[in-house]
């Protein structure tokens, strides 16, 4: 594909599974065309893929690469804007998480947490800022509640989404007037894949809440629709979806 697209764009990071996949389909359901990014999970994304263009044909494609590699993180961003010859929103979605516990911490862990949640996002944002601004478009970033908090044995991971937040309160100042920054910080939406938690762990997890109830990854896509196409008058903003955590 390489004519220019009279719909919107947006490239979603990790959009395969999870809450990557859960935006994508509120976003092509309200008019975008979807640039799906994935590394490892091919697979789901062509399920994903298919499952779009069967709605709207050639409405979604998959662009692979590791966010590790920043070569691979500006490609990424150049070959994004080549599907259609625009780009309107930006979703910094994928994210690394596990523990990292101290004393326990290695430079790998470091590179690993930093690169997905920090490092790629600011690359990806430096590749593809002056489409953006083009169009006057938006960056959404995915940020985490802990990112303020703290969390016990992933300091890594917190420190990674700390850096995140300032990303995003500084791009909105640099990025201004054309292109808007803002983030998202979600609560007990998924439990993290392949860690083992007790009932009773995620019941007082669920209790922390002011709403006393898990949220959806619908919530967090609707929310990043609402800054995407309702939030004119925003920028340099967290936005809490966390049941009033």
């Amino acid at each position: 594909m390489s004519t220019a697209a009279t719909q919107p764009v947006a490239l979603i990071t990790g959009a395969a599974l999870r809450l990557g996949a859960a935006t994508a389909r509120v976003l092509h359901d309200n008019g975008y065309n979807i640039v799906i990014h994935c590394n490892r999970s091919l697979d789901a994304a062509s399920l994903l893929a298919d499952e779009l263009n069967q709605n709207r044909q050639q409405s979604a494609v998959i662009i692979q690469a590791d966010l590790l590699d920043t070569k691979a993180v500006i490609a990424l961003g150049e070959k994004s804007i080549a599907v259609w010859n625009r780009l309107d929103v930006l979703v910094n979605n994928a994210s690394a998480f596990y523990p990292s516990p101290l004393g326990e911490i290695n430079e790998q862990q470091w590179d690993e947490l930093f690169a997905s949640n920090a490092k790629a996002p600011l690359f990806l944002c430096h590749a593809i800022a002056d489409a953006l601004k083009t169009n006057k478009g938006c960056i959404i970033n995915l940020s985490d509640l802990y990112a303020r908090r703290g969390l016990s044995n992933h300091s890594i991971y917190t420190m990674a989404k700390a850096a995140n937040e300032a990303m995003t309160k500084s791009l909105a100042r640099e990025l201004a007037p054309d292109v808007r920054v803002n983030g998202i910080a979600p609560g007990a939406i998924l439990w993290p894949p392949g860690e083992a938690m007790s009932d009773e762990n995620k019941q007082k997890i669920i209790d922390r809440s002011s709403l006393k109830k898990m949220g959806e990854p619908a919530d967090i896509a609707n929310a990043i629709l609402f800054l995407a196409n309702n939030a004119s008058y925003m920028t340099g903003q967290i936005l809490h979806v966390d049941g009033g955590r």
